[in-house]
């Protein structure tokens, strides 16, 4: 039997976390770690309470808004914003974290992470953002591909 590394693992759960999410274009998981322990998950999705995008349609496609461009037209929370609220509803400290996305994050996402202290960002696929990588890249934080780790 072939046991996951550590990164593996958590990439995996990522994974899976995405498939809760209710977003026609991009079904996109983050897992907020410590110390090898899960402090919090997300995925994309509008806020709770509120008609999935699933179901009434997208406002971006509705509006042709093309990927990585003016994100604050959407009904739905990013899956990095969601794992962060998530442990802030809860009273999780997240400072030191690693996040693993199913996605590389966003500018917006970027910020977020960095103000809440979030150490490092493991992601699957590439998003192109630069000033998130930039920002990352300033604020210290390290950030790698998953597929320089087996995935």
């Amino acid at each position: 039997m072939t046991r996951p590394s550590w990164d593996e693992y958590f990439m995996s759960i990522a994974q899976h976390v995405a498939g809760r999410s209710t977003c026609v274009r991009r079904q996109t998981g983050a897992v907020l770690v410590k110390d090898k322990r899960i402090l919090a998950t997300g995925y994309n999705g509008v806020p709770s309470g509120l008609a999935h995008c699933a179901d009434v349609g997208c406002l971006r496609e509705r509006l042709a808004i093309p990927s990585g461009a003016n994100h604050e037209l959407c009904r739905g929370i990013h899956a990095e914003q969601n794992a962060v609220i998530q442990a802030a509803r809860h009273g999780i400290c997240i400072d030191g974290s690693v996040a693993y996305c199913t996605h590389q994050p966003c500018v917006l996402c970027a910020k977020i992470l960095i103000n809440a202290g979030v150490a490092e960002v493991v992601y699957a696929s590439p998003y192109p953002d630069r000033l998130a990588e930039e920002m990352l890249d300033e604020a210290g934080v390290l950030v790698r591909q998953a597929a320089e780790v087996g995935l």
